[in-house]
Protein backbone atom coordinates (compact mmCIF):
# COMPACT_ATOMS: atom_id res chain seq x y z
CA UNK A 1 0.00 0.00 0.00
CA UNK A 2 1.60 3.27 -1.08
CA UNK A 3 0.59 6.26 0.80
CA UNK A 4 0.19 9.38 -1.05
CA UNK A 5 -0.51 13.28 0.52
CA UNK A 6 -0.44 16.46 -0.88
CA UNK A 7 2.18 18.72 0.49
CA UNK A 8 0.91 22.40 0.07
CA UNK A 9 4.02 24.25 0.44
CA UNK A 10 5.38 22.47 -2.92
CA UNK A 11 2.02 22.28 -4.45
CA UNK A 12 2.43 18.41 -6.08
CA UNK A 13 1.55 14.93 -4.38
CA UNK A 14 4.07 13.29 -2.68
CA UNK A 15 4.80 9.45 -1.48
CA UNK A 16 5.26 9.01 2.18
CA UNK A 17 8.51 6.88 2.91
CA UNK A 18 6.84 5.06 5.82
CA UNK A 19 9.29 4.02 9.04
CA UNK A 20 9.11 0.57 9.59
CA UNK A 21 6.62 -0.61 6.47
CA UNK A 22 7.81 -3.98 6.27
CA UNK A 23 6.95 -4.55 9.59
CA UNK A 24 3.63 -2.64 9.90
CA UNK A 25 2.42 -4.72 6.69
CA UNK A 26 3.33 -7.60 8.31
CA UNK A 27 1.79 -7.01 11.72
CA UNK A 28 -1.93 -5.86 10.15
CA UNK A 29 -2.15 -8.09 7.20
CA UNK A 30 -0.54 -11.38 8.15
CA UNK A 31 -2.61 -14.25 10.58
CA UNK A 32 1.21 -14.35 13.05
CA UNK A 33 2.22 -10.71 12.52
CA UNK A 34 -1.81 -10.10 14.10
CA UNK A 35 -0.82 -12.42 16.18
CA UNK A 36 2.31 -10.39 17.90
CA UNK A 37 0.03 -7.12 17.92
CA UNK A 38 -2.12 -7.85 20.30
CA UNK A 39 0.63 -8.20 22.32
CA UNK A 40 1.85 -4.65 21.26
CA UNK A 41 -1.07 -2.69 21.88
CA UNK A 42 -0.40 -2.87 25.90
CA UNK A 43 0.50 -0.08 27.34
CA UNK A 44 3.68 -2.43 28.96
CA UNK A 45 5.62 -3.19 25.21
CA UNK A 46 5.02 0.17 24.30
CA UNK A 47 6.34 2.03 26.71
CA UNK A 48 9.47 0.09 27.35
CA UNK A 49 10.09 0.33 23.75
CA UNK A 50 9.79 3.82 24.18
CA UNK A 51 12.31 3.47 27.18
CA UNK A 52 15.03 2.03 25.01
CA UNK A 53 14.98 4.73 22.83
CA UNK A 54 16.64 7.26 25.84
CA UNK A 55 19.03 4.77 26.08
CA UNK A 56 22.88 5.94 25.28
CA UNK A 57 22.89 3.26 22.61
CA UNK A 58 19.84 4.70 20.54
CA UNK A 59 21.72 7.35 19.75
CA UNK A 60 23.83 5.20 17.23
CA UNK A 61 20.39 5.19 15.13
CA UNK A 62 20.14 8.53 14.69
CA UNK A 63 22.81 9.22 11.64
CA UNK A 64 20.67 6.70 9.33
CA UNK A 65 17.43 7.62 10.12
CA UNK A 66 18.61 11.35 9.27
CA UNK A 67 20.06 10.44 6.28
CA UNK A 68 17.44 7.68 4.88
CA UNK A 69 14.33 10.52 5.57
CA UNK A 70 16.37 13.29 4.56
CA UNK A 71 15.62 15.22 7.82
CA UNK A 72 16.74 18.95 7.61
CA UNK A 73 18.78 19.22 11.10
CA UNK A 74 19.75 23.20 9.85
CA UNK A 75 16.08 23.84 11.07
CA UNK A 76 16.69 22.35 14.45
CA UNK A 77 18.74 23.28 17.56
CA UNK A 78 20.74 20.87 19.44
CA UNK A 79 19.56 19.64 22.83
CA UNK A 80 20.23 21.60 25.80
CA UNK A 81 23.81 21.28 27.09
CA UNK A 82 24.95 19.63 23.80
CA UNK A 83 26.90 20.65 21.00
CA UNK A 84 26.47 21.08 16.99
CA UNK A 85 28.59 17.75 17.33
CA UNK A 86 26.86 15.07 19.00
CA UNK A 87 23.45 17.03 19.20
CA UNK A 88 21.37 14.61 21.19
CA UNK A 89 21.99 12.28 24.04
CA UNK A 90 19.45 9.44 22.65
CA UNK A 91 17.04 8.83 20.03
CA UNK A 92 14.34 10.12 22.09
CA UNK A 93 16.02 13.48 22.70
CA UNK A 94 16.59 13.45 19.18
CA UNK A 95 12.84 12.80 18.21
CA UNK A 96 11.72 15.60 20.36
CA UNK A 97 14.06 18.16 18.93
CA UNK A 98 13.06 21.91 18.27
CA UNK A 99 12.77 24.15 15.79
CA UNK A 100 15.13 27.26 15.98
CA UNK A 101 13.80 30.42 16.30
CA UNK A 102 12.46 32.17 13.08
CA UNK A 103 12.51 28.58 11.40
CA UNK A 104 8.32 28.23 11.93
CA UNK A 105 5.95 31.29 12.65
CA UNK A 106 2.06 31.15 13.73
CA UNK A 107 0.10 32.83 11.65
CA UNK A 108 -1.50 35.42 13.75
CA UNK A 109 -4.39 36.67 12.26
CA UNK A 110 -8.07 36.18 14.28
CA UNK A 111 -9.68 34.75 11.15
CA UNK A 112 -7.34 31.76 10.82
CA UNK A 113 -6.66 28.60 12.95
CA UNK A 114 -3.13 28.25 12.44
CA UNK A 115 -1.55 24.34 12.10
CA UNK A 116 -1.14 23.20 15.84
CA UNK A 117 1.02 20.42 13.88
CA UNK A 118 3.49 19.75 11.50
CA UNK A 119 1.56 16.92 10.15
CA UNK A 120 -0.39 15.34 7.54
CA UNK A 121 -4.23 16.68 7.94
CA UNK A 122 -7.57 15.47 7.19
CA UNK A 123 -10.34 17.58 7.52
CA UNK A 124 -14.22 17.78 7.98
CA UNK A 125 -16.83 20.66 8.10
CA UNK A 126 -19.35 18.80 9.89
CA UNK A 127 -18.40 15.42 11.52
CA UNK A 128 -21.32 12.89 11.32
CA UNK A 129 -21.50 8.81 11.16
CA UNK A 130 -22.00 9.28 7.34
CA UNK A 131 -18.37 10.03 6.97
CA UNK A 132 -16.41 7.57 5.33
CA UNK A 133 -12.99 8.81 4.72
CA UNK A 134 -10.43 8.14 6.39
CA UNK A 135 -12.49 5.77 8.81
CA UNK A 136 -16.20 5.82 9.45
CA UNK A 137 -17.55 8.80 11.25
CA UNK A 138 -19.24 7.41 13.81
CA UNK A 139 -15.36 6.53 14.88
CA UNK A 140 -14.43 10.06 14.64
CA UNK A 141 -17.34 11.57 16.35
CA UNK A 142 -17.69 13.43 19.48
CA UNK A 143 -19.05 10.35 21.27
CA UNK A 144 -16.86 8.01 20.09
CA UNK A 145 -12.98 10.68 20.75
CA UNK A 146 -14.47 12.18 24.04
CA UNK A 147 -15.85 9.26 25.77
CA UNK A 148 -17.25 12.38 27.99
CA UNK A 149 -21.13 12.52 29.07
CA UNK A 150 -20.10 16.64 30.23
CA UNK A 151 -18.98 17.33 26.62
CA UNK A 152 -20.18 15.50 23.63
CA UNK A 153 -22.90 17.59 23.28
CA UNK A 154 -20.79 20.61 23.02
CA UNK A 155 -18.99 19.12 20.17
CA UNK A 156 -21.63 17.10 18.03
CA UNK A 157 -21.16 17.49 14.27
CA UNK A 158 -18.80 19.72 14.66
CA UNK A 159 -15.82 20.70 12.46
CA UNK A 160 -12.65 17.98 12.73
CA UNK A 161 -9.12 18.43 11.74
CA UNK A 162 -7.20 15.16 12.14
CA UNK A 163 -3.05 15.83 12.39
CA UNK A 164 -1.34 12.70 11.72
CA UNK A 165 2.36 12.41 12.72
CA UNK A 166 4.94 10.29 11.08
CA UNK A 167 8.05 9.04 12.76
CA UNK A 168 10.26 11.28 10.92
CA UNK A 169 8.28 14.47 12.02
CA UNK A 170 8.93 17.18 14.61
CA UNK A 171 6.97 15.84 17.19
CA UNK A 172 5.83 18.65 19.61
CA UNK A 173 1.86 19.85 19.50
CA UNK A 174 0.98 23.93 20.01
CA UNK A 175 -1.98 25.48 20.64
CA UNK A 176 -3.49 27.29 17.84
CA UNK A 177 -5.20 30.15 19.37
CA UNK A 178 -5.39 32.25 22.90
CA UNK A 179 -7.45 30.80 25.58
CA UNK A 180 -8.07 28.85 28.75
CA UNK A 181 -7.77 25.45 29.28
CA UNK A 182 -11.62 24.10 30.79
CA UNK A 183 -10.91 20.69 31.26
CA UNK A 184 -8.45 18.00 31.17
CA UNK A 185 -8.64 14.16 31.52
CA UNK A 186 -7.59 10.54 30.09
CA UNK A 187 -9.19 7.91 28.40
CA UNK A 188 -7.51 4.40 28.74
CA UNK A 189 -7.21 2.20 25.75
CA UNK A 190 -4.94 0.34 23.54
CA UNK A 191 -2.00 1.77 21.15
CA UNK A 192 -2.48 0.22 17.58
CA UNK A 193 -0.14 1.56 14.84
CA UNK A 194 -1.87 5.24 13.06
CA UNK A 195 0.06 4.19 9.92
CA UNK A 196 -3.02 4.09 7.34
CA UNK A 197 -1.80 0.12 7.02
CA UNK A 198 -3.45 -0.25 10.53
CA UNK A 199 -7.19 2.10 9.70
CA UNK A 200 -7.38 0.03 7.09
CA UNK A 201 -7.76 -2.55 8.79
CA UNK A 202 -8.81 -1.52 12.32
CA UNK A 203 -11.28 1.43 11.43
CA UNK A 204 -11.66 2.52 15.50
CA UNK A 205 -8.03 2.96 16.08
CA UNK A 206 -8.29 6.89 17.23
CA UNK A 207 -11.86 5.69 19.59
CA UNK A 208 -10.06 2.78 21.13
CA UNK A 209 -6.41 4.00 21.89
CA UNK A 210 -5.26 5.60 24.43
CA UNK A 211 -6.12 9.45 24.51
CA UNK A 212 -5.46 12.60 26.52
CA UNK A 213 -8.21 15.31 25.76
CA UNK A 214 -8.19 18.63 27.03
CA UNK A 215 -10.94 21.18 26.32
CA UNK A 216 -10.02 24.64 25.41
CA UNK A 217 -12.13 28.08 25.43
CA UNK A 218 -10.42 30.02 22.66
CA UNK A 219 -10.53 34.11 21.66
CA UNK A 220 -11.56 33.56 18.06
CA UNK A 221 -12.38 30.08 17.68
CA UNK A 222 -15.42 29.05 20.62
CA UNK A 223 -14.45 25.93 22.76
CA UNK A 224 -11.88 23.16 21.06
CA UNK A 225 -11.65 19.77 22.20
CA UNK A 226 -7.69 18.72 21.55
CA UNK A 227 -6.98 15.11 21.47
CA UNK A 228 -3.82 14.07 21.64
CA UNK A 229 -3.89 10.02 20.13
CA UNK A 230 -1.12 7.37 21.59
CA UNK A 231 0.42 4.97 19.06
CA UNK A 232 1.89 1.42 19.43
CA UNK A 233 5.24 1.90 20.57
CA UNK A 234 5.04 5.75 21.72
CA UNK A 235 6.96 6.29 25.19
CA UNK A 236 4.43 8.88 26.64
CA UNK A 237 2.39 11.61 25.81
CA UNK A 238 3.67 14.92 27.37
CA UNK A 239 2.14 18.45 28.65
CA UNK A 240 5.04 20.54 28.59
CA UNK A 241 3.01 23.71 28.61
CA UNK A 242 0.37 25.36 30.71
CA UNK A 243 -2.80 23.67 31.37
CA UNK A 244 -4.78 26.52 32.80
CA UNK A 245 -4.16 29.58 29.66
CA UNK A 246 -2.24 29.79 26.58
CA UNK A 247 -1.34 31.70 23.49
CA UNK A 248 -1.48 31.41 20.33
CA UNK A 249 1.94 29.55 19.50
CA UNK A 250 2.50 28.12 22.53
CA UNK A 251 3.66 24.72 23.19
CA UNK A 252 0.88 22.37 24.93
CA UNK A 253 3.50 18.69 24.70
CA UNK A 254 5.09 16.63 22.95
CA UNK A 255 5.07 12.62 22.01
CA UNK A 256 8.03 10.23 22.49
CA UNK A 257 8.93 7.56 20.27
CA UNK A 258 6.39 6.68 17.87
CA UNK A 259 4.52 8.29 14.83
CA UNK A 260 0.70 9.50 16.16
CA UNK A 261 -2.19 12.00 15.90
CA UNK A 262 -3.64 15.10 17.42
CA UNK A 263 -7.23 15.46 16.72
CA UNK A 264 -8.50 19.06 17.37
CA UNK A 265 -12.84 19.32 17.59
CA UNK A 266 -14.96 22.44 17.42
CA UNK A 267 -18.52 23.53 17.57
CA UNK A 268 -20.70 23.17 14.93
CA UNK A 269 -20.81 26.57 12.41
CA UNK A 270 -17.63 28.18 14.49
CA UNK A 271 -15.23 27.45 11.92
CA UNK A 272 -14.41 25.86 9.04
CA UNK A 273 -11.57 23.68 7.44
CA UNK A 274 -9.13 25.40 4.88
CA UNK A 275 -11.15 24.04 0.98
CA UNK A 276 -8.01 22.60 -0.20
CA UNK A 277 -7.98 20.05 2.96
CA UNK A 278 -11.28 19.78 2.72
CA UNK A 279 -11.13 18.69 -1.09
CA UNK A 280 -8.08 16.30 -0.60
CA UNK A 281 -9.95 14.54 2.11
CA UNK A 282 -12.70 13.56 0.06
CA UNK A 283 -10.29 11.90 -2.51
CA UNK A 284 -8.57 10.25 0.51
CA UNK A 285 -5.17 12.21 0.38
CA UNK A 286 -3.51 14.15 3.32
CA UNK A 287 -2.33 17.57 3.32
CA UNK A 288 1.22 18.40 4.80
CA UNK A 289 1.32 21.28 6.65
CA UNK A 290 3.74 23.11 8.10
CA UNK A 291 3.48 24.25 11.99
CA UNK A 292 1.85 27.37 12.03
CA UNK A 293 0.27 27.77 8.15
CA UNK A 294 -3.51 28.09 7.75
CA UNK A 295 -5.67 25.33 8.06
CA UNK A 296 -9.18 26.56 8.84
CA UNK A 297 -10.90 29.84 9.23
CA UNK A 298 -14.00 31.06 11.09
CA UNK A 299 -17.47 30.96 9.97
Amino acid sequence: MKIQYYNRGKGCLEQEKVYGDGAVKWMYQTLSGKLLTRLLITAPVSVGYGALQSSGQSRKKIANFIKKFEIKMEDYVPEEGRSENEPYSSFNKFFIRKFKEGKRSFLSSPEVMPAFSEARYFGYESMTDEQTIPVKGKFLGAEALLNSEKWNSTFQEGPLLLARLCPVDYHRFHYPDNGKVLDYYKVKGKLHSVNPIALKEYADVFSSNVREVTILETENFGKLAYIEVGAMMVGKIVQSGDLKSFKRGDEKGYFLFGGSTVIVLGEKGKWKPDQEILDYTQKGIETYLQLGESTASKC
